[in-house]
């Protein structure tokens, strides 16, 4: 049975481990990341922020898959004022393809909503083919493409 539940401090140990799951998974769409030292998330903080929620899916009580929506004041110009920024997406490989992330995305979407927030926003690899699959079919669309040149190659 998988169980959907709000992050403690109890679960950092492995949070920390998925999120070098995370880079490990993402190392091969970026070749700017670093080597070693990489961390994207103060994950204390996502879990004690009431402008975030961390959430975590559970497979007899072992944390299996994680994901974060935390609140962002939007640009001026856009019709909404905040949005809620997702990321930390993660699931054990051993679990994919069981639906935990649309689980994790249900949550996420609830929080948003009892936050009065209505807009989710990501970010994903452009040549992460299965994430943005995945994401699709969850109703995410395309919105925006971000590049970069390299001036040093």
């Amino acid at each position: 049975m998988i169980t959907v539940r709000e992050a403690s401090l109890e679960d950092l140990d492995v949070l920390l481990i998925m999120e070098q799951g995370v880079v490990t998974a993402e190392r091969p769409f970026d070749s700017s990341l670093k080597n070693e030292g990489v961390k994207y998330y103060d994950i204390k903080d996502l879990i004690n922020s009431p402008e975030s929620s961390l959430v975590v899916a559970t497979v007899n009580e072992q944390v299996v898959a994680s994901g974060y929506a935390t609140i962002r004041e939007s640009k001026e110009y856009v019709l909404y004022s905040k949005y809620a920024y997702l990321g930390f997406m993660y699931v054990l490989p051993e679990h994919r393809g069981k639906g935990i992330n649309a689980l994790i995305l249900k949550a996420l979407s609830s929080w948003s909503k009892s936050q009065n927030v209505t807009n989710l926003k990501l970010d994903v690899y452009i040549k992460n083919v299965a994430a943005i699959k995945a994401y699709k079919k969850l109703n995410f669309k395309n919105c925006m493409v971000e590049m970069r040149l390299d001036l040093n190659q």
